[in-house]
């Protein structure tokens, strides 16, 4: 299982974000844990300046809008 964080205010491109994520990994039967933190500490620990941010097995690997599915799908290795 992938586990992701979702890093953000609570923005509507955070939500489109998450949701994003878990539309690909359910299409391609992939399990995932889709956790959205809101806390700015938390955020800055992981040096993400522009959200949403996603941070998968605790490695940022996006920051600033929404990734695009392709993007995504290479997190999932597709």
């Amino acid at each position: 299982m992938k586990k992701f964080k979702v890093l953000g205010s609570g923005c509507t491109k955070c939500i489109n974000t998450a949701k994003l994520i878990e539309k690909i990994a359910k299409d391609n039967e992939i399990e995932v844990f889709v956790e959205k933190v809101t806390d700015l500490e938390t955020i800055m620990n992981y040096g993400v300046m522009s959200t949403p941010g996603v941070v998968m097995d605790e490695k940022v690997v996006h920051s600033g809008g929404v990734p695009t599915t392709e993007s995504i799908k290479k997190w999932f290795d597709l």
